[in-house]
């Protein structure tokens, strides 16, 4: 998808009103302009990468480019207004009541929007004179990382703005902070990673929003990053990002006098941090962001996974970039949107601290055997709100009475759930801990919502009607009077039809004219002959005439100061609850973050009771041993076409490093499979969760690596065989004796001979180099030969039978070696024509009888070429070898770091012939 570039903005230049302009587009020049475009000129000019969102009555209006995009982006119709420069202006809009779906679309596509609201009465306006313009001012700047509306989020996903710093370590190294901030809930987080980490990194945020330096954004070194990445990137000023000004921005945010309270920060962490809060403080046009007090994570704490792993297992989305499919979608059972956000989080970074996830563990075992309990903290989570999002949106005073109403029923449902917690007996020490995480909610605050807002709650607080009646007298008299107010007006309407005869006469509102009183053009003055001189003509339209009267006056006053002081009174009853709530904010996110965890573990533990999944048993070493283990997302699949799965054991334990499992079999017959499931369970069991498997036992793992399947990246100009390799080559350049790594046919991208010397060198350096367990698919056949030569490798393969010329996968992984690869029974299953399938079986049949009758073939295994490091000869000095010139002519033809293996023998052989025939 294509995003709009943007460009890094000084913060002066983004000023909240006409007032405070800087310089303008050169294409956009106010000579000329009317006023009210040549405001819109001066407000855009200082927005300059932002679709303004240009607030005009019941519409937000977009002019010049800024419609013409908007138009294509949104599918709406793009019209004119006017002219400027001797150009006709083009202009789109879209409703205020319905413009959040339209931000969210923009949003979708990667633009960022300033929205430009009226801050003063109109009537205030034309007091300045008959052509001045209504004051207008951008009152935020929409971007992806700074959404805080619901209508604009998803609800199970967070949505996070990253802010990437940076320090040297040395002439050849540096570190790069991260900090990443959900302004949306307030979660604020601090880490940093080595050089070849931050890809890693970025992908398991996964933010919709990066924030960095010009200086990071323009290193070369890290261009492909975020090029590729599908966030968009801001670069920020490098004047703006002084460090002193960077640790200020976080005193000033936590009103601190210094950041020793929060742990100690490297100069990246604290870089990041303050690129974050300026960007946001530019965002929310200087509105304070209730943010949590910043926590480290600690280098190495979460399973490092790079991209190509993510995108390969599809932990949270597909290939295709859809969360439906995905092991996140397959195992998520919670009933909470917090919950839902905390499990992503999760599994999107499993940990590595042992005692950490056994406490994890051990939640989920107590809700497995606890039926009843689990059942009812479910049910309890399910009416809970959104509390996180709900507070962030009050604390920035965006928020709605259908927010403190969350509130209300999200901390009512947190007290009941504290009050089950408590009466457990024998619980573990992480449901203990949410229990009294849970217990510090203040009863009064819950009490004073509830005897404050109504039952039937507006969208927004200007609509007014959410205080309950009986709360306060004087809002109950002043509603009072509104009610009788409009008995009078009926009462009115009536005595006016009949001391007129006109029993069509009606007395209406509208925002225009007020109240006023309406009767047909045809009888208008003949009803009226006798009131005429009480009333004052107002309008006359195609079939009306419209008058007010004295008496009427002064009744719609009475009305409207009765409807305004109600709503100003209102108004003072919500920003009363609004502080009562923000300060308790840190109780009240505390218990946010409980409850989703509560969530988390229930839903682990609701999994594993429907899907008879088991507790994996964990420890420091290298251990291995799964024994029926499963796909979850496969078998899930399978399960709603009522098919079975076929589990399969695997043991990579060793004693000091791990095995190696070198797996052959054909196409389809669930090798790929095989290789995921193993390394999901390793994702599950870290993450605390149980695992579909009869039992597992495995030593923490400290890096997983995936290379399964196959794709081109021609955006980049490297082909599949390319990827591979690059891909590859991260994982041997960087798997532990801790890690797992999963491969899937290597080498299968290029020459026969050029492909199984790659992975025949590839399962060596993993024996030799890296001692990581590791499963190692392919169809070399040649390779199982190698189970011989090094110790820590055997053989699996999956088993597969023919029946009357059909082939049938069992899915069974068994020890031992494929015979072959089934690749022509396979072809005629895909559809083939019977006589393409037959030729090849002709073919076949001719280069396997062609290999068997050559009489200098080799065994592979004793070619020198493949022969280990270890096992090779030692060289001997060269005999000087005479021959004539039409040997030496061949030579001198010869191009070896050109040639392949193969080449390089027939090279050889031709050799031999030329020589043979000149003897």
């Amino acid at each position: 998808m294509s995003r709009p570039a943007l460009r890094s903005i000084p913060l002066d230049q983004h000023a909240k009103g006409a007032d405070a302009v800087t310089k303008e587009p050169p294409s956009l020049d106010r000579v000329g302009a009317t006023p009210m475009m040549a405001q819109y000129i001066e407000i855009k000019a200082a927005n300059p990468d932002c679709l303004l969102f240009y607030r005009m009555g019941d519409f937000f209006e977009l002019f010049f480019e800024d419609a013409e995009i908007a138009s294509r982006a949104l599918g709406i119709v793009l019209t004119k207004r006017g002219k400027h420069g001797g150009n006709e202006i083009p202009m789109c809009g879209v409703p205020v009541e319905r413009s959040d779906d339209y931000l969210s679309r923009l949003i979708a596509l990667g633009h960022r929007v300033a929205v430009c609201q009226q801050v003063e009465d109109p009537a205030e306006a034309k007091k300045r004179g008959p052509k001045s313009v209504v004051r207008r001012e951008v009152q935020r700047l929409v971007t992806p990382g700074t959404i805080t509306e619901d209508r604009l989020l998803d609800p199970a996903r967070a949505n996070l703005l990253l802010a990437v710093g940076r320090r040297k370590i040395s002439e050849q190294a540096q570190a790069y902070g991260l900090a990443a901030i959900d302004i949306s809930t307030g979660r604020f987080s601090l880490s940093e990673v080595a050089d070849g980490e931050l890809a890693a990194a970025i992908a398991r945020h996964e933010p919709r929003e990066i924030v960095l330096s010009e200086a990071i954004h323009s290193d070369p070194a890290l261009a492909r990053l975020w090029r590729d990445t599908s966030a968009a990137v801001v670069p920020l000023a490098q004047a703006e990002l002084e460090p002193a000004s960077a640790e200020r921005r976080i005193r000033e945010q936590f009103g601190v006098a210094t950041l020793d309270g929060f742990g100690a920060f490297s100069r990246a962490e604290i870089a990041a941090a303050g690129a974050a809060l300026l960007y946001i403080e530019r965002t929310q046009i200087g509105a304070r962001v209730p943010l949590s007090a910043p926590t480290r994570e600690a280098s190495g704490a979460t399973l490092s996974i790079d991209a190509a792993t993510r995108a390969n297992l599809e932990l949270t989305r597909t290939l295709s970039g859809e969360r439906k499919g995905s092991l996140l979608d397959t195992i998520d059972r919670t009933v909470s949107a917090g919950g839902a956000r905390l499990l992503a989080e999760h599994l999107a970074g499993p940990l590595t601290d042992l005692e950490a996830i056994v406490q994890r563990q051990a939640a989920v075992a107590y809700l497995t055997e606890e039926a009843a309990l689990r059942g009812a903290l479910r049910d309890a989570l399910a009416g809970a709100p959104d509390l996180a999002r709900a507070l962030s949106r009050t604390g920035l005073g965006r928020a709605g009475p259908r927010d403190l109403a969350a509130l209300r029923d999200g901390l009512d449902a947190a007290a009941r759930i504290a009050e089950r917690l408590a009466s457990l007996q024998g619980a573990p020490r992480a449901l203990a801990a949410i229990g009294e995480r849970l217990a510090g909610i203040d009863s009064g605050l819950v009490a004073e919502l509830a005897a404050a807002l109504a039952d039937d709650l507006p969208l927004n607080r200007r609509d007014g009607g959410f205080v309950r009646a009986g709360y306060r007298a004087d809002i109950d008299e002043s509603r009072e009077l509104g009610r009788d107010s409009r008995k009078v007006i009926a009462a009115l309407q009536a005595r006016y039809a009949e001391e007129s005869g006109c029993r069509t006469l009606r007395i209406k509102h509208n925002n225009m004219l007020g109240f006023y009183i309406e009767v047909p053009q045809a009888v208008g003055e003949a009803c009226l002959k006798g009131l005429m001189r009480d009333f004052v003509h107002r309008q006359t339209m195609i079939d009306a005439m419209r008058f007010t009267s004295v008496e009427l006056g002064e009744l719609e006053s009475k009305i409207s100061g009765a409807s305004d002081r109600v709503l100003a009174m209102e108004g003072e009853v919500f920003e009363a609850l609004a502080a009562l709530v923000m300060a308790q904010a840190t109780v009240i996110a505390d218990v946010a973050e409980a409850l989703a965890a509560l969530d988390v573990a229930a839903s682990h533990a609701e999994l594993a009771v429907e899907l008879d999944w088991t507790r994996p048993g964990l420890d420091a070493g290298v251990a291995f041993a799964i024994e029926g283990g499963r796909h979850p997302v496969v078998e899930a699949a399978l399960r709603r076409s009522g098919e079975p799965f076929i589990a399969n054991d695997c043991d990579l334990s060793g004693k000091e490093s791990g095995r190696i499992r070198l797996v052959t079999g054909p196409n389809m017959g669930g090798k790929s499979t095989f290789l995921r499931q193993n390394a999901l369970i390793v994702v599950l069991a870290q993450m605390g969760a149980f695992v579909p498997a009869r039992s597992a036992h495995l030593g923490l793992v400290d890096r997983l690596f995936s290379r399964v399947g196959a794709a081109d990246d021609l955006a980049r100009g490297h082909s599949t065989f390319m990827v591979e390799m690059v891909e590859t080559a991260a994982i041997l350049n960087q798997a532990t004796r801790r890690s797992l790594v999963v491969l899937d046919e290597i080498g299968r991208g290029t020459a026969t001979f050029d492909g199984l010397s790659i992975a025949w060198a590839c399962l060596e350096h993993l024996h030799e180099t890296n001692g990581c367990r590791s499963l190692f698919a392919t169809h070399f056949h040649e390779l199982t030969a190698l189970s011989q030569r090094l110790s820590r490798l055997d053989n699996a393969t999956l088993r597969v039978t023919e029946h009357r010329g059909d082939v049938v996968f069992l899915h069974e992984v068994v020890p031992g070696v494929a015979d072959k690869s089934y690749g022509l029974q396979v072809a005629r299953l895909a559809g083939l024509p019977k006589g393409v399938v037959a030729r090849a079986g002709a073919i076949l049949k001719g280069l396997e009888a062609s290999e068997r009758d050559r009489p200098t073939r080799r065994k592979i295994d004793d070619l020198p070429l493949f022969a280990s490091l270890a096992d090779a000869p030692p060289s001997e000095p060269a005999q000087a070898v005479m021959v004539d010139d039409t040997v030496g002519a061949l030579v001198d033809e010869l191009d070896p770091d050109a040639m392949t293996p193969r080449e390089a023998l027939d090279a050889l052989y031709r050799l031999k012939r030329e020589r043979a025939r000149k003897a």
